[in-house]
């Protein structure tokens, strides 16, 4: 049984690509924050791993500190590397791709 918190506790120092470690062929996800107000995940995806099209009901920042990713927003493709971010609009069809591994910090702020 993994006794880690569901999210880091306040007031603690981490190492960011130390909280989640890449895991063959699979999306291996933490939760940094979980609030009623939104979230903060950290994602670490295998190479050629990747999330398929779908929408969101809020706005999202995407943060890669890791690797290099291509996202699609409404049918545009978008690559980020390593200290890249972008914002992917609420309602509009998104999906990514990694193109190596790749780790991934979202924010989403809920309305």
């Amino acid at each position: 049984m993994n006794d880690r918190p569901k999210s880091v506790p306040p007031g603690t120092v981490e190492s960011l690509a130390a909280l989640v470690e890449y895991q063959e062929g699979a999306v291996v996800s933490r939760t940094v924050v979980d609030k009623k107000t939104g979230t903060v995940t950290l994602f670490a995806f295998d190479a050629d791993q990747g999330l398929s099209e779908h929408t969101a009901p809020f706005e999202a920042l995407v943060y890669v500190p890791e690797g290099e990713v291509e996202i699609t927003i409404a049918g545009q493709p978008h690559h980020l590397r390593a200290g890249d971010m972008i914002i992917m609009p609420a309602h509009q069809p998104h999906a990514l791709r990694a193109l190596g591994r790749f780790k991934m910090l979202l924010t989403m702020i809920r309305d």
